[in-house]
């Protein structure tokens, strides 16, 4: 029998892979790297590694690069399943908010990370505006972080109400699972993504057992995005368009026109920011422009504004949809 090198992952603890099985039963000696767990070591009947690997042995170690694989006749390797990586995760976590971890995690609170939740949502918003791939990869694992971060201060139940991540995990999967019977349980159809929409709401409601149709809104959202949920959480409770906001004021002004957006099928918080962003732009373009000639931007007047403004920025843009 020629050597065999089984590598376990060291994130799953006492796994061994099936693949190995045959190997360990027939092999003359199983050896065990320093690094494999105890409970692993004893199961499989190995002995502790104390030198050279006999060519007839099997090596069980969770190091991907030891030195025994590059004579080893056969490599069995772990699989892992999608996700493993979160418990890397989790555990950097863990070692950051523990004692002897980084003081500035340790100070933490929930109310202390808020201004970072909104701050890492809206850079992965952009990112995704901006259709780069490696930004929206960065900033996903931001917004994690923000997720991680705040089940282990919760953890710590200093409320005297402690969940953690698994917690967290574990209601999602729940939420999951039931919003879509017609996917887990084959209980009903659900052939369009108009239907499942309007199914969401429907199990939501009875879930949460809410009164209103606008109950459960996120107030804290940007205005513009909130009077678009506000419009189509009405619209679906069957609310006729003549009672949305429509008055004189600035706000009332506003709502309307997100509400009729809204109800035309576009979303006015992109609409808006898509205008603003471009606005910015050309304003930098502007600038730019200005101190090529010579000129301070930052004290043009009127007519020098006029004069470098880019014609082509001129022409409204297209609403999205």
């Amino acid at each position: 029998m020629s050597r065999t090198v089984v590598v376990l992952s060291p994130r799953l603890g006492a796994v061994l892979p099936a693949a190995a099985l045959p190997a360990l039963r027939t092999a003359p000696v199983v050896l065990a790297a320093a690094d494999v767990p105890a409970d692993l070591v004893a199961a499989a009947g190995a002995e502790p590694l104390g030198g050279p690997v006999p060519a007839d042995a099997v090596l069980l170690t969770t190091d991907p690069a030891h030195p025994a694989i590059a004579g080893a006749a056969e490599v069995i390797t772990t699989p892992e399943p999608a996700g493993a990586s979160l418990l890397d995760a989790v555990a950097v976590m863990d070692r950051l908010r523990s004692p002897g971890g980084c003081p500035w995690d340790a100070e933490q609170t929930h109310t202390s990370l808020l201004q970072y939740l909104v701050e890492e949502a809206y850079e992965l918003y952009q990112a995704i505006e901006d259709g780069e791939r490696d930004a929206i990869r960065e900033e996903l694992g931001d917004v994690l972080l923000q997720v991680l971060f705040h089940a282990r201060v919760a953890a710590e139940g200093a409320d005297g109400k402690p969940f953690d991540i698994d917690d967290v995990a574990g209601e999602l999967v729940a939420k999951l699972v039931g919003r879509h019977p017609h996917v887990f349980a084959g209980t009903e159809r659900i052939d369009t993504a108009e239907r499942q929409q309007h199914r969401w709401e429907e199990l939501k409601r009875v879930e949460k057992q809410r009164e209103s149709s606008v109950d459960g809104v996120p107030l804290g959202q940007p205005a513009v995005a909130l009077a678009a949920k506000l419009t189509s959480r009405t619209a679906r409770a069957g609310l006729p368009a003549d009672l949305l906001p429509d008055g004189c004021t600035v706000g009332e002004q506003l709502f309307a026109l997100a509400a009729k957006a809204k109800l035309a099928g576009l979303d006015p918080e992109a609409a808006l920011r898509g205008v603003a962003r471009r606005f910015a732009d050309t304003v930098r373009d502007a600038e730019r422009a200005a101190r090529d000639e010579g000129l301070d931007p930052h004290a043009l007047d009127p007519e020098a504004w006029h004069r470098h403004w880019p014609a082509s920025r001129s022409e409204p843009a297209r609403e999205p949809g």
